[in-house]
């Protein structure tokens, strides 16, 4: 169940459903953990593989590739530039990068009318629900100060 709560947009005055998360972030043991049960990985197999993983996309991003994974889609690299355009195609240089964003695209199903299907992360079946109150007290935008990660 996936829930949502009423918010007035300030610009133009309307009301709109917008998406709440609620409890602390699924962490990485709870996610090997259900991969675990699912298949005939062990849980510590799955979490040294997800330990990993960030590092793995990093790598052949940087050298330029993107990293399509089956089942949940398609990550890549974007420049972020300064703000000030040159005007000639010689005057562009790296220097005007000034960051580096990680893009993400969930894999998709086509019909053969080339409509989307399925997009794999969203669930077929998912019901949403008014949120009933304020923001939960261990939302993410609560962090909380007992959640920090350890550093080994």
């Amino acid at each position: 169940m996936a829930f949502f709560k009423r918010v007035q947009q300030k610009i133009n005055g309307l009301w709109y459903p917008k998406s709440v998360t609620v409890g602390k972030p699924v962490n990485t043991n709870q996610v090997s953990a259900r991969l675990a049960e699912i298949s005939t990985v062990s849980p510590a197999d799955t979490f040294a593989v997800l330990k990993c993983l960030g590092g793995v996309l990093g790598d052949f991003m940087a050298q330029g590739r993107t990293v399509k994974l089956d089942g949940l889609g398609t990550f890549y690299l974007t420049a972020v530039a300064t703000k000030q355009g040159v005007d000639s195609r010689e005057k562009v240089k790296a220097s005007h990068i000034i960051g580096t964003r990680v893009r993400f695209i969930p894999e998709t199903t086509r019909t053969s009318g080339r409509k989307v299907a399925t997009r794999s992360l969203i669930s077929d079946d998912i019901f949403w629900e008014e949120w009933g109150g304020t923001e939960s007290p261990d939302s993410p935008d609560t962090p909380d100060p007992d959640d920090r990660p350890v550093i080994e």
